[in-house]
């Protein structure tokens, strides 16, 4: 069993704070699956701003960064596992598309999500990944098809 802690991550990973969204991986198989966490905490900038008086429901984790942190976590098994194989993707780390996304529940602060990752298929510089996300014995969301991609040429954070 092979597990990373967040400084292991930020190695794998170009994304930083605020937009890191994985903290821990709890297990980790190259070329196959990773159960990853992400703790949500009421500091965090989606949730600056909000007016005291809103329901607890308006905290809920949006759901474009628990996507987006599911992604994270399919990313850190694919480039892990590239490594391990001696491969090294060059290029700017996107994420392509997700389909087949049903959310289910929400997370709220203090709530930690895990992501349960698999990969369907590479080709080139393309991860194809299915999965689930849980908050303690919930499922809360199931991501059908999620599409990576690695492409050269282009600068981060540019859009081009």
């Amino acid at each position: 069993m092979i597990t990373l802690e967040h400084a292991d991550i930020r190695r794998i990973l170009p994304h930083r704070h605020p937009v890191l969204l994985v903290d821990r991986v709890l297990d980790l198989e190259p070329g196959s699956r990773i159960t990853a966490t992400k703790t949500v905490s009421g500091s965090e900038p989606c949730y600056a701003g909000l007016d005291e008086d809103l329901p607890t429901s308006a905290y809920a984790y949006p759901a474009s960064l628990l996507v987006e942190s599911f992604g994270q976590t399919g990313a850190v098994l694919w480039l892990y596992s590239a490594a391990t194989a001696g491969e090294r993707r060059e290029g700017t780390l996107i994420f392509g598309s997700a389909r087949e996304v049903t959310i289910t529940g929400s997370a709220y602060p203090g709530d930690v999500l895990r992501h349960t990752v698999e990969i369907d298929q590479l080709i080139g510089d393309n991860a194809f990944m299915r999965g689930e996300t849980w908050v303690g014995e919930r499922r809360i969301a199931t991501l059908g098809s999620v599409l990576a991609v690695v492409r050269e040429g282009i600068a981060a954070g540019t859009g081009s």
